[in-house]
């Protein structure tokens, strides 16, 4: 006879085992995503942004690092396109990616040698038994699919187990406060009984069917529902009918670091979760916000954050084994002494020559340069005036010294144009060390201080 602590381990045991069957079938079915294998992310600046370990590093030691021979695991890797966008990423790495769905691996597979790269390995295997490998990676990249967990710490430790100490773990979890209605339709669904084995043809017909008789102003049709959902079986796939999607929000997310003993590093898309930009007048708020919101931790303004304007899908998230930070001084603490040894690098996803080639044209025609239209992480655009860009030209070809970049300006503006007296050097670190720090702020320039 079962003893009773087995008798209640059992049918969680048996549930988490059958729903982890239905989600590997689902994957098996319709891998994920569904992007055409020739699909080239080279010009998606965004994602290259994203799944780079330069600037995942860099946000978290102000260092820059080369990515040559670096291991950097794509755990959850579906059909393989976030792995070419990490190899697309990270010139020289080598990739390896997991999925537990073996056709999924086998588009994986394809579609790396189709785009070249060699240097990829690709294995049927759980986020749970990644030690199975016997490898240690700088990176890993688990993207939408931690929250196919009840409990992501398990996840997290297993990726964990499996980091290098000074690595870094970007992952997310599905917010239940943005997917609200979703997780709504998703039960609906499950009571009409189309989840109960792997969705098909059948039961995306029967989602379409439900969705297009009820009237247009129903909450749940009117929030989610779009004429274009008609021929995308993958978003149906992906939002009424996906196996095990779980939801959370940031206090879920903090708790589940906590429990796999992992240091929270950044939100992904960090600027886009300034609690301060909610309000019309930041510095004019109400008394008591102004009063208890700087005393607020990192979590709890997150948590507002997501509470007052839910509309990431994604808690997006970068984290990493604890007391691994670097000690530096921020940018906009810096010394003249910090300036005056400092490095400074483009952010590889602007390296490009055809980037290069709209600076030269806006410096030839003394027009400015919008740099955000060619990275556009920043909310508002962000320019720069033709004489800075001439001054930061050299970037696009290799990292320079900022007194390197001193002189440039030294020899571009020889004269203040107000008093028309020379241009001494410290006038000139004043204006190029402006210009840098804000296109730092803004995730252009990577500023380096050597130790």
């Amino acid at each position: 006879m079962l003893n009773k602590s087995t008798q209640e381990k059992r049918p969680m045991q048996v549930e988490t085992k059958e729903l982890s069957e239905k989600i590997r079938q689902q994957f098996d079915t319709g891998p994920y995503p569904r992007i055409a294998l020739e699909k080239s992310p080279k010009n998606d600046a965004i994602a290259l942004y994203i799944h780079s370990l330069v600037n995942a590093y860099y946000l978290r030691n102000q260092k820059v690092i080369s990515t040559e021979g670096k291991l950097i695991l794509d755990a959850g890797c579906g059909s393989g396109y976030k792995s070419l966008v990490l190899a697309e990423a990270n010139p020289g790495a080598k990739i390896v990616g997991v999925d537990i769905s073996a056709n999924s691996i086998e588009l994986a597979k394809q579609r790396l040698q189709h785009h070249g790269f060699e240097n990829a390995e690709f294995y049927v295997c759980g986020i749970e038994d990644l030690p199975s490998l016997g490898l240690q990676f700088d990176y890993i990249n688990c993207d939408d699919t931690l929250y196919f967990f009840s409990e992501p710490a398990v996840g997290l430790q297993a990726m964990k187990l499996v980091l290098k100490p000074d690595g870094i773990i970007r992952a997310n979890l599905h917010s239940s406060l943005q997917r609200r209605y979703y997780y709504r339709a998703q039960e609906i669904f499950k009571m009409m009984g189309l989840m109960d084995d792997n969705p098909e043809e059948l039961e995306i017909d029967l989602v379409r069917d439900t969705m297009n008789a009820l009237k247009d102003q129903v909450e749940l049709k009117s929030i989610t529902w779009r004429a274009e959902l008609e021929k995308d079986e993958e978003r149906i796939l992906a939002n009424y009918l996906l196996q095990g999607d779980n939801g959370f929000t940031i206090p879920d997310m903090f708790s589940a670091l906590r429990a796999a003993n992992l240091e929270f590093i950044s939100m992904v898309n960090w600027r886009q979760w300034n609690l301060m930009e909610l309000f019309k007048e930041p510095d004019n708020l109400p008394a008591f916000l102004a009063m208890s919101l700087p005393e607020t931790s990192i979590e709890e303004q997150l948590h507002l954050f997501e509470l007052f304007h839910p509309f990431h899908r994604l808690l997006d998230f970068w984290c990493g084994h604890p007391d691994q930070v670097q000690s530096f001084n921020p940018v906009a603490e810096w010394t003249l002494f910090d300036w005056q040894a400092a490095q400074v690098h483009l952010v590889p996803q602007l390296q490009t020559a055809e980037i290069k080639q709209e600076l030269i044209d806006c410096i030839t025609q003394m027009k400015p340069f919008e740099i955000s239209q060619h990275l556009p992480i920043p909310e508002n655009p962000v320019s720069m005036d033709s004489t800075i860009a001439a001054c930061l030209l050299p970037l696009w070809d290799s990292s320079q010294s900022v007194k390197a970049l001193v002189k440039r300006w030294q020899q571009l503006r020889t004269v203040n144009p107000v008093t028309l007296e020379q241009t001494g050097e410290t006038e000139a670190l004043e204006v190029v060390s402006q210009a840098l720090t804000g296109l730092e702020s803004r995730g252009f320039v990577l500023l380096e201080r050597p130790t």
